[in-house]
């Protein structure tokens, strides 16, 4: 165990890129968790340290504190560049039916039933209807219209 230790100890600044190269691979296998803003932190330190000698204590203090930097950062970042849509309702396609006038399909009855809306059935909420009749959508609960007679 000792002799593990002694070898870690002896790698200096080489730890960190050995830790940024784990991170960056870890990152390609599991995407989308931000092992990236680590690496770069170790990255970082692994430069620090060739640069300035210093103990392996303020190398990994060093290290919490870019790591934690760099996710405020990019998450503050990844706010500001959030677009505003012009289609809002693109992936949330029931909501867009909202204020249309759409036809029974099959009676709503006791509170559920169907209606069509071009040439798709779509489940509904509402109070009862025959079938053939027009309601106006009003609402949207999950993939379930919510409707009310016209």
């Amino acid at each position: 165990m000792e002799s593990i230790v002694a070898f870690f100890r002896d790698l200096g600044a080489w730890n960190w890129l050995i830790l940024a190269l784990a991170l960056f691979l870890l990152e390609t296998v599991i995407p989308g968790v931000h092992f990236v803003w680590f690496g770069l932190a170790a990255v970082l330190v692994a430069v620090v340290g060739l640069s300035v000698d210093m103990p392996w204590q303020f190398q990994a203090i060093l290290f919490a504190v870019l790591s934690v930097a760099s996710l405020f950062v990019m998450t503050r970042w990844a706010k500001s560049t959030d677009a505003n849509s012009d289609e809002p309702h693109l992936n949330v396609r029931g909501s867009s039916y909202v204020g249309r006038t759409v036809t029974v399909a099959q009676a709503i009855t006791g509170g559920r039933g169907k209606v069509r809306v071009g040439d798709t059935l779509w489940s509904a909420e509402g109070p009862d209807l025959s079938e053939g009749a027009t309601a106006k959508v009003v609402a949207v609960s999950g993939t379930v219209l919510v409707v009310e007679p016209q």
